[in-house]
């Protein structure tokens, strides 16, 4: 079982900014911070998104369009680096004006207003390598 140790850094309470992609804004502040590994959570809502579920069998995401606005029922997810780049793994939950949920793998979120608890991790570096069982790039702890 392969794992890494890490530390814990910076802690960062962030307001994001209205109209921007979820997933860039936490790239971007990555990068700027110079934060290369970190795990986070996020509340708020989200204009419209794109969720993704990974077919295992054809090893391709399947696409969800949400169209009109969503609250942030749960938004967890981590940042490592891939060919030198943060890269930022988002999984949420997300709730329509009835209370209805679709979850998935986060691919795009365009931001209402979101409040982001980032956990920055200090210690060995952690990074993305293409994993040819999966098809996904996953981390390389060897």
């Amino acid at each position: 079982m392969p794992f890494a140790e890490f530390d814990l850094g910076k802690n960062l309470v962030v307001s994001a900014d209205l109209d921007s992609d979820l997933v860039r804004f936490l790239a971007e502040l990555a990068e700027r911070r110079g934060i290369t590994a970190a795990a986070f959570t996020a509340i708020g809502a989200l204009k419209c998104a794109k969720l993704g579920f990974y077919d295992q069998e054809k090893r391709e995401y399947q696409k969800i369009t949400i169209g009109s606005p969503c609250e942030m029922a749960s938004c967890i997810g981590n940042i490592s680096t891939k060919n030198g780049k943060p890269f930022v793994h988002v999984h949420a939950v997300l709730a329509n004006k009835d209370g209805n949920t679709k979850a998935g793998h986060l691919l795009e979120g365009v931001i209402f207003v979101a409040e982001i608890h980032l956990r920055e991790l200090k210690g060995s570096r952690l990074e993305r390598k293409h994993n040819e069982t999966t098809n996904l790039s996953l981390w390389d702890m060897k």
